[in-house]
């Protein structure tokens, strides 16, 4: 009786208890002693199912595009026509040994894209307000023509404050993309027709997403004389005023090129999160001595790889930014020249052109650009000497910016303002536009 106590007291406290124990009971695998391990054989059931889910037929070579201007080369492993599983490409050409290699580049939204693409929740057809969409279907099928049933929703005021007080309430219909793409030609047409094409507004995918769907968009918006909305202005979480003022994007050098500065600010880009695949040359320049200042208003991921951090309030980023030109200028135009600022200011930026001034309760302040329009016949009559007649209109005048000549000091128009790149030789500005839709 004691020694069968003391054996149940001895296999509890080496064999977790009776529960444990009783596995020899439950199972015809082989139980260790201590009652915590099984083994027995493997039916290989469920290691089918994790092999299955990483097994493959062909791998083939993709990125993943949409939001996103990275680009990144991803190796894709399909299986049945499935995606299962993706894999960071490293066959990145060398970039040289005196900087980082590009590879790996990628990301963990990249790495899970495939659960993306498989989603019940991706959208897969177009959806149209119903608001809009029925009262869309009702005066097409009445009138006949899209470009009337268009005409008569946007006119009626009621109609019209209809479907725009619907917005951002959701109440989408699924339609199919024949029907979608006449209201959207009808829309198109009769704003051209009613307000002229400078009124049609349109937003063209990035061009890390797809060239050709970039291009497409940008091109139909040329031809007809619309405006072509930025992604910058689509996704309003980057700043615009890079790709304005520059015509390029807010990553400006090439991210590998980071290595080489001496001195980065990060602000407006949190890149770790916004730029993940480049980060590695920001975090690897600071092994150069490179300082490196954050300017955020919150303690954002970017912040931590800085050297100093500065937190303006929301609202006075503007403040800043002019107060930082503000220095540079006294310190390296006004108090003193520095030579290779000079050269800098005349090559690369809008600095030498002419700006007019405006009385100000404060005296004069800058008014804007002056342009061909603005000089006089006489200050004119050298510039068209050669086209004919001096103070001949000049086409374009209100768009070309004005500087002076190095030599002589007067007044110059140069090439390759805006004013050069719309209308021809003797036709009036945007004759060739306008002829399409009001010919004479």
């Amino acid at each position: 009786m004691e020694n069968d106590q003391n054996a149940r007291q001895h296999e509890s406290r080496a064999g977790g208890g009776w529960p444990l124990a009783a596995r020899r009971l439950l199972t015809r695998s082989e139980v260790s002693a201590d009652g915590r391990a099984v083994f027995g054989a493997v039916h290989g059931k469920w290691e089918g199912f994790y092999r299955d889910r990483w097994a493959h037929d062909k791998v083939v070579r993709s990125t993943h595009g949409v939001n996103c201007t990275g680009s990144c080369s991803w190796m894709v492993y399909v299986k049945d026509g499935i995606i299962t599983w993706e894999h960071q490409a490293t066959d990145y050409p060398s970039i040289g040994a005196d900087c980082p290699e590009y590879e790996p580049r990628g990301c963990p939204r990249g790495a899970s894209f495939s659960w993306y693409t498989y989603s019940p929740s991706r959208v897969r057809y177009p959806y149209v307000r119903g608001a809009l969409l029925k009262p869309w279907r009702e005066a097409r099928k009445r009138l006949g023509d899209p470009v009337s049933a268009w005409a008569e929703i946007t006119s009626d005021p009621a109609k019209a404050r209809a479907y725009k007080r619907a917005r951002g309430k959701g109440g989408l219909v699924r339609a199919d993309w024949d029907e979608v793409g006449e209201l959207i030609a009808a829309a198109q047409v009769h704003t051209i027709k009613a307000y002229g094409p400078d009124r049609v507004a349109g937003f063209s995918p990035i061009p890390a997403m797809s060239m050709a769907s970039f291009a497409a968009g940008a091109r139909f918006h040329s031809l007809i004389g619309g405006t072509l909305l930025s992604f910058y202005d689509w996704y309003a979480d980057l700043p615009i005023a890079s790709p304005q003022v520059f015509g390029d994007q807010t990553d400006v050098p090439e991210a590998a090129d980071w290595w080489n500065a001496g001195y980065l600010i990060m602000w407006g880009s949190n890149i770790p999160v916004t730029r993940t695949p480049d980060a590695h040359f920001l975090t690897e320049t600071r092994y150069n001595g490179t300082k490196v200042v954050a300017v955020s208003p919150d303690y954002a991921d970017n912040v931590k790889h800085a050297d100093e951090w500065l937190a303006p309030h929301p609202g006075t980023d503007g403040a800043l930014a002019m107060a930082m030109g503000h220095v540079i200028l006294r310190e390296f135009l006004v108090e003193r020249e520095v030579p290779y600022f000079r050269d800098y200011l005349r090559r690369f930026t809008d600095a030498p052109f002419l700006v007019t001034l405006r009385e100000h309760d404060r005296g004069l302040v800058p008014d804007g650009f002056l342009t061909a329009a603005d000089l006089g016949a006489d200050e004119k009559a050298g510039e068209n000497a050669e086209a004919g007649e001096a103070g001949e209109p000049e086409e374009n005048a209100a768009f070309k910016t004005v500087l002076l000549d190095r030599t002589t000091g007067a007044p110059v128009v140069p090439g390759g303002s805006l004013g050069f790149r719309w209308g021809m030789p003797g036709e009036a500005a945007g004759t060739s536009i306008w002829a399409m839709w009001y010919p004479s």
